[in-house]
């Protein structure tokens, strides 16, 4: 039986993007430094939060000297499928049908995301 993915917090996300969007372990200064110029997160917040993901399980790490490199332990796509199953069980009561009928008529889709969409339904109508 798979392991369940951890709960990961808002900001806690945006310190995971940052690693998923490297496609090699990075360090701690690293992070940080990319992070303080879209936050004011202290490099004392941002080193709490990592510490935070090793122990929920979503980044690994090894010692290299004094510094650490990180890596996520957890699949950005997979996060993505567990954190949309929450959001539409608590926001839509599960109903897949209401949340993409809201979300097409309340979001400007660009003509390639409508035409994307179509192909979608259309091969979900097929497969039915």
């Amino acid at each position: 039986m798979a392991k369940p993915l951890p709960s990961i917090s808002d900001a806690e996300w945006q310190v995971m993007e940052v690693i998923w969007a490297h496609a090699e372990p990075i360090t701690a200064n690293e992070i940080v430094a990319r992070l303080e110029s879209s936050t004011a997160w202290k490099d004392k917040t941002i080193k709490t939060m990592l510490n935070r993901l090793v122990k929920k399980g979503a980044l690994g790490y090894e010692a290299e000297g004094k510094r650490y490199l990180y890596k996520p332990k957890v699949a950005r796509d997979e996060c993505v499928r567990v954190q949309s199953r929450s959001f539409l069980s608590r926001v839509f009561q599960g109903a897949t049908g209401a949340a993409l009928i809201h979300f097409v008529e309340e979001h400007d889709l660009t003509p390639a995301e409508l035409e994307q969409l179509r192909r979608v339904l259309a091969t979900r109508r097929k497969e039915r």
